[in-house]
């Protein structure tokens, strides 16, 4: 194999398949990419075994076919590294030499043979959806799965088809998002099936960085996921187990209501909170007429207390809230008004933002 490469578009394809790379793995071949160079392109693999992804580089001039399963880490810092527009990789019995103007790379890799499959995207799709609207509704909701659980099924984000909109449903136990995106088209046979798909791989497709006009195509192979967007396809396992029925956590029918100003609110909370420790991470929300109060306390450290005026004139409630949450939730909303909405001290508060985003924030006692 010998192949000429852009370097620009090399460094790019690398920054996405390296993040799919097992740091540490039994398996030594895993920690490695495979580089095929066919007719008109190169495609770069790079799998963990429950994600994969196969990138397409067109940027790039073929003399000689061929494949060869390098460490992704060692090309990466040499491609990171070099100063050259163009690079040169040639191939052989599994060794790889990498040429630049000044400059040979010798890697020794392993036997492509033994490289695992990783899925190419084939057929129709069953779900397409912009690259502009899918990777809104990941930055809304991502953030709220769990980061380590029991409960596999919480370490994901949950897919729903509803018409021509895609639900997608994050939670860790103490907060839940919703957010709804519109899709271009999706398979009616989706219509009830619920889909856990990996925080991880939610990740990576956040990471694509085509247009934002570019279309991502879904299809779904038994338990897999492959995604399909410009030059990516991402596969992946889809998560086991029983998702949450989220509905059910949703509080309804709250009387204490307000709308507020999204950079004020997150200033507020974040002021609040700088005061608070370890033993009190909580912040209070005392809202009372026309005005909302936000404090937070540390014996050993002192106090806080931020005043803002507000429109309201129901009952008034005092409760407390992990203030990180509230920072989380409030980064991502996108819009300069919420609706803020309270039950009694005990219940969830719920943010809301239009029609196609809620957040369910569990309180805490601070007494």
């Amino acid at each position: 194999m010998k192949v000429n490469f852009n370097r620009t578009a090399l460094a790019e394809a690398l920054n996405l398949l390296t993040s799919v790379v097992p740091s540490r793995t039994p398996k030594p071949i895993l920690r490695c990419l495979k580089i095929v160079a066919g007719d008109k392109d190169v495609q770069i693999c790079a799998t963990d075994m429950e994600a994969g992804i196969n990138y397409t580089v067109s940027e790039v001039q073929i003399e000689t076919k061929g494949e060869v399963v390098i460490p992704a880490d060692k090309l990466a810092a040499i491609v990171r590294e070099s100063v050259d527009d163009t690079l040169c990789l040639t191939a052989k019995d599994g060794t790889c030499k990498i040429t630049g103007s000044d400059s040979q790379f010798t890697i020794f890799g392993h036997d492509a043979g033994q490289y695992p499959a990783v899925p190419c995207f084939e057929g129709d799709s069953d779900i397409e959806i912009t690259l502009a609207n899918l990777q809104a509704g990941i930055e809304r909701c991502l953030f709220a799965t769990a980061k380590e659980s029991t409960r596999y099924a919480l370490n994901g984000v949950l897919w729903e088809i509803k018409g021509k909109k895609l639900v997608l449903v994050a939670t860790d136990g103490r907060r839940l998002v919703r957010t709804k995106v519109s899709v271009i088209k999706a398979e009616e046979s989706l219509e009830k099936a619920k889909m856990i798909v990996p925080a991880k791989t939610m990740g990576l497709l956040d990471k694509i960085g085509s247009g934002n006009e570019e279309v991502v195509k879904v299809k779904l192979i038994d338990n897999q996921i492959l995604i399909s967007c410009g030059n990516v396809v991402i596969s992946s396992n889809l998560v086991d187990g029983n998702f949450p029925k989220y509905e059910d956590i949703i509080p309804s029918g709250y009387d204490k209501k307000l709308t507020l100003k999204t950079e004020s609110m997150l200033s507020a909370v974040k002021r609040s909170s700088l005061l608070t420790s370890e033993e009190s991470r909580g912040i209070k929300l005392a809202l009372s007429k026309n005005c909302l109060v936000l404090s937070g306390r540390a014996p050993e450290t002192g106090d806080a207390k931020i005043d803002m005026p507000v429109e309201y004139s129901g009952a008034p409630i005092e409760i407390g809230f992990n203030p990180q949450f509230f920072i989380d939730v409030l980064r991502v909303i996108g819009e300069e008004e919420f609706d803020l909405e309270l039950g009694d001290s005990d219940r969830p508060g719920l943010v809301k933002c239009g029609a196609n985003f809620l957040c369910v924030l569990m309180p805490i006692n601070l007494s």
